[in-house]
């Protein structure tokens, strides 16, 4: 058991095998020896054509708002979608907490659109209040229940949060409250979890998204939302969709149309990126480049 959860601590954010035995681990008594720390170093920003994000889940714990505002710092864009639970109505009901970085998320939001980012906002379950204010702008950030986005090679999205095509949404709400129970408490433990391997010199690594994509229903579930989706965009004439919801970032082809999901600021750190061309890109964002002492790494891409 002792092995299992030391080689978890040292697995890969991509995944891949756990560094080697002994990696980054001393017997007692000894001394760990460290090269000099690398001077800050500017890293420049990078312009896409449109950014999607969602499911930040500002007001609960889980946010992980540190990343987001290293990210929102070193990538710029035409065009930023937010796609859905940007704040957390549901566990803000049940309890206030709003450190001072999900302030700083906002007001970095804000000023991307005032300094001429198109910024569109597309609410999602977590934060379905803001759909009454379909049409209107809050601080130059437009509220839009769904659109359509025109990629540069021509190529028509449908994008949306996700969660009006999710039968447990629409029929069980109940039980989509007790399931986000849960889940709070499963992000609790990958707080923790993460914060060992903070400690241990280790980088971010997704121990909810682990333990979730073992579940053979929640496996069952993310397939079933795919095909869903794919075929909402099919009947409205789209070539694909763009969405969130499920915290799974993604790029795949089902049944001829493309299905994007940006994925998530809680568990899986990610972006969806639109290049000039009009190609789509999934970005990782699970090293904080400005973070003292941090490794300093670039952004890990993926392409279809």
């Amino acid at each position: 058991m002792l092995n299992r959860v030391t080689n978890l601590l040292r697995a890969r954010p991509d995944g891949s095998a756990p560094l080697p035995s002994g990696a980054g681990f001393y017997p007692s008594g000894q001394t760990a020896s460290f090269p000099p720390e690398t001077p800050a170093v500017e890293h420049p920003s990078r312009h896409y054509r449109t950014l999607w994000i969602s499911d930040i889940h500002l007001g609960t714990p889980g946010c992980q708002a540190r990343y987001l505002l290293d990210f929102l710092k070193h990538n710029e864009s035409d065009t930023l979608y937010l796609v859905g639970d940007i704040i957390d109505g549901w566990q803000l009901r049940r309890g206030w907490y709003w450190p001072r970085s999900h302030n700083d998320v906002v007001q970095k939001l804000l000023r991307k659109a005032r300094k001429g980012t198109r910024v569109i906002y597309v609410p999602g379950n977590h934060d379905s209040m803001a759909r009454q204010f379909m049409g209107l702008a809050f601080g130059d950030i437009e509220v839009a229940d769904e659109v359509i986005h025109v990629t540069a090679d021509g190529r028509r999205f449908l994008v949306t949060h996700g969660d009006l095509f999710d039968g447990v949404m629409q029929h069980a709400r109940w039980l989509a409250y007790l399931g986000d129970t849960g889940y709070t408490l499963i992000l609790a433990l990958n707080r923790w979890f993460n914060g060992l391997r903070t400690r241990m010199g280790y980088p971010y690594w997704s121990l909810s998204q682990y333990i979730k994509h073992k579940v053979k229903n929640a496996v069952s579930f993310i397939t079933a939302f795919e095909k869903v989706m794919t075929d909402e965009a099919r009947r409205r004439d789209c070539d694909g969709v763009i969405c969130g919801h499920i915290h799974k970032a993604e790029i795949r082809t089902f049944d001829g149309l493309l299905y994007c999901n940006d994925g998530d600021w809680v568990e899986s750190l990610t972006a969806l990126a639109e290049t000039a061309d009009g190609t789509l890109e999934i970005i990782h964002w699970t090293h904080c480049l400005d973070a003292s002492g941090a490794p300093r790494k670039a952004t890990v891409l993926e392409t279809p």
